[in-house]
Order: structure tokens, then C-alpha cells, then sequence
């Protein structure tokens, strides 16, 4: 395969396409090197659009839904980002070069390690990685962004009270097979404003919030 070819294939063929115009987003899309986050029975996938199973249940985004997700948060130099599901550290490797702090929360310990090693070989430093179950709520620091990896029926409302003023949220709400991604912008203490960028379905969190069903 060649791997740059392949890159630039999915950057145009995929990602553009998608309305992913932002430079620094396509431009960190060529530099941190995907296939090098991407399971090693996966290899051939790294550059496909779909999702590439991780195990434990976890899978990674497809890179079209990676970089829009990026260009929703807008993040700055300055920011810190509260990232729920680490994977195998590709989109937390992402984040990290663009903000200044990424705290990334997995519930898997195996996946978490092969996140930090992932990370580790491309000396990405400013990452705290986490083990615990944070699908409903993590700790009670405020971010500039927060981005949940896995799909939740009922989005927490813990997550939109830890954002800062001004701060994004980038989360998939719903259940198969309509899933909406949505931006929660937190205008002022007590403002959000939500936006409905896209529909999707992506794995879920587990654990994640559930609606009140009615049992007849």
C-alpha cells in the first residue's frame, strides 16, 4: 500500500467531501499518522471509511466523522479538552496537538495502555489518561471542550454543567439508527446552545445514560 496516496485519497475523497474545510484539521490529519493508532489485524483499514473494531467492545470512528468532530470544537492553543473513550489514542493524539491539555477517561485498562503506548511513540505529552467508567459523569473539573467517543441515548447533564463559558461539547445522542451529532455551546452560567451538525450511529458508551422507557 502506499500510505501517503492512501492519506491523501482519504483526506480528499472522504474528509472534504464531509465539509471539513478547516486547514489546521486537514493539515493534522497528514502529520499524525493514523495507521500507527489502527489495531495491526486492521492495517488495511486505517485509510477506509468505517469503523475499525479495537475490542472490549470499542471501536474507532471513521476518519470523516474524526475530523468533524475536530473542526465542531474549534479548539484553540489554550484550551483543556475532557475526552470520554480513549481507543487506541488516535483522536486523543489529535486533540492534544491542538489544545494545550487533553485528560482522556477509558473504561477498558488494556485499551487505555495501548492508548499511552500509542501515544508515547509519537512523544504526544500534555495527555492525562484515566481508567474508570465515565460515561455519565467524570470528576468535577470545568473544560473548554468535552467530546464523547461513544454514542448515549440521553446526553449527561453533568457534561454540559462541566464546560466552561464559552465552552463546546461535542456529543451523538440517540438510539440506532438515528443518532444526531450535536454542539453545546455553553453561552453563559446558566445558556447552552445546541446545535444538530449531522445524523449518524456509532457504538455506544457503555453504561451510558438511558431514557425513562414505558414497560406496558
Amino acid at each position: 500500500m502506499n500510505l501517503e496516496q492512501a492519506r491523501f485519497n482519504m483526506i480528499e475523497q472522504q474528509i472534504r467531501p464531509w465539509d471539513v474545510l478547516d486547514p489546521r484539521v486537514l493539515e493534522l490529519l497528514k502529520v499524525v499518522r493514523r495507521e500507527q493508532f489502527v489495531p495491526p489485524a486492521s492495517k488495511a483499514l486505517a485509510f477506509v471509511d468505517t469503523e475499525i473494531p479495537l475490542g472490549h467492545g470499542a471501536s474507532m470512528w471513521t476518519p470523516k466523522l474524526e475530523a468533524r468532530a475536530l473542526q465542531a470544537l474549534n479548539l484553540q492553543a489554550t484550551d483543556s479538552v475532557l475526552e470520554i473513550g480513549s481507543g487506541s489514542g488516535y483522536l486523543t493524539a489529535l486533540l492534544a496537538r491542538m489544545a494545550a491539555q487533553v485528560t482522556s477517561v477509558e473504561i477498558e485498562a488494556e485499551l487505555s495502555a495501548q492508548a499511552a503506548r500509542n501515544l508515547a511513540s509519537h512523544t504526544i505529552g500534555n495527555v492525562n489518561l484515566q481508567v474508570g467508567d465515565a460515561a455519565q459523569h467524570w470528576g468535577e473539573a470545568e473544560y473548554d471542550a468535552i467530546v464523547l467517543t461513544g454514542s448515549t441515548p440521553v446526553l449527561p447533564p453533568a457534561y454540559r454543567q462541566q464546560l466552561k463559558v464559552g465552552g463546546r461539547l461535542f456529543a451523538i445522542v440517540g438510539d440506532a439508527p438515528a443518532m444526531q451529532a450535536q454542539l453545546i455551546t455553553r453561552t453563559a452560567a446558566d445558556t447552552f446552545e445546541t446545535s444538530t451538525l449531522f445524523e449518524t450511529n456509532v457504538t455506544p458508551l457503555r453504561n451510558a445514560l438511558q431514557p425513562e422507557r414505558f414497560v406496558f
